[in-house]
């Protein structure tokens, strides 16, 4: 289906729609590799495309591992490869986002397009930075941000009332003072020494912005249970400084020199680790030789720590 500038739906969904029927369609419709979503033994296989698997994976609403497999790849290249990728992924959530939008707009004396953006933001929202693919449903976590979003503004009908003179209200409208504020003590953390300079931002958007760990890891140049690792480090360093009252009081002198020594520690290690990945690849000069029991005469294991990394293990003829 060909859409022109002139006839574009007004509709958001039904403009996503469009896209994604253009997408998808002949000469080179977007496809995806089932073989590739992780998924063992799965009742489908190959490659499909997008309309013809969403079809399918309509038909086969038991299907649970393989449907879960295949969102988690089409979250991942969405984040990772492009618009063509949130285009699809949307595209193939339409059936359930134009059922939200049906029963949320039933008795709405607004415009029911309002509804629409409101529940394609909400399911954007959720593909860019929420959904955690570490965790079971990941469709089902999708379709619940979008139904939530569209439902906010369905509650917000009739909310408000119109003040006449706002000077004469009662209670105060100063705005609170952010203390304590998360990026505050994060800034804090830095200051003393628990949270490394480098880390900062990846930290802030990960722990407190909710971004998706896969392309921040992806441009620190590691791998994501690297960062995860990492990540939890500090997150028990600034639990510990919490508990000690150093984020919200006045550090000690004492306690100011042994969080920079700490610091200075972490920054010499890191530097002296990524200076032996740079000059010396993994070999065998560099690795723990040990026997293999119960293999072939002569055969050994070698095994090497990658920084930041989870420990590697190779068999050496």
């Amino acid at each position: 289906m060909s859409v022109s500038a002139t006839n574009w739906p007004t509709s958001p969904l039904a403009a996503a729609d469009a896209a994604f029927t253009a997408l998808t369609g002949e000469p080179t419709p977007l496809t995806l590799n089932l073989d590739t979503c992780g998924v063992p033994s799965a009742a489908a296989s190959g490659v499909m495309t997008m309309p013809a698997l969403r079809d399918w994976l309509l038909r086969h609403p038991q299907e649970y591992a393989l449907r879960d497999g295949v969102w988690r790849e089409l979250v991942n290249r969405a984040r990772l490869d492009g618009p063509a990728w949130v285009i699809a992924a949307v595209g193939m959530a339409m059936p359930a986002l134009r059922r939200y939008a049906g029963q949320l707009c039933a008795g709405y004396d607004g415009d029911p397009d309002d509804i629409d953006a409101e529940i394609l933001t909400g399911f954007l929202t959720a593909l860019r930075d929420r959904v955690d693919l570490t965790q079971d449903a990941p469709y089902a976590a999708l379709c619940r941000a979008a139904w939530r979003a569209g439902r906010r503004l369905r509650l917000q009908t009739g909310e408000y009332t119109s003040i006449a003179d706002v000077d004469h209200l009662p209670d105060p409208r100063t705005p609170k003072v952010p203390y304590g504020h998360p990026d505050v003590l994060v800034r804090r953390a830095v200051g003393l020494g628990i949270l490394d300079p480098e880390d900062e931002q990846p930290y802030i958007d990960v722990r407190l912005g909710r971004r998706p760990i896969e392309p921040i890891a992806a441009g620190l140049g590691i791998t994501v249970d690297a960062l995860r690792m990492r990540l939890g480090r500090i997150d028990t360093r600034i639990a510990d400084a919490l508990h000690r009252g150093l984020l919200t009081g006045i550090a000690s002198p004492h306690a100011a020199a042994t969080l920079a020594a700490q610091a200075e520690h972490r920054a010499a290690t890191r530097a002296g680790r990524a200076t032996t990945d740079r000059s010396q690849p993994l070999s065998e000069s560099h690795a723990e030789p040990r026997s293999r029991h119960g293999g072939e005469q002569g055969s050994r294991q070698v095994s090497c720590n990658w920084p930041d990394g989870p420990r590697v293990v190779a068999d050496l003829p």
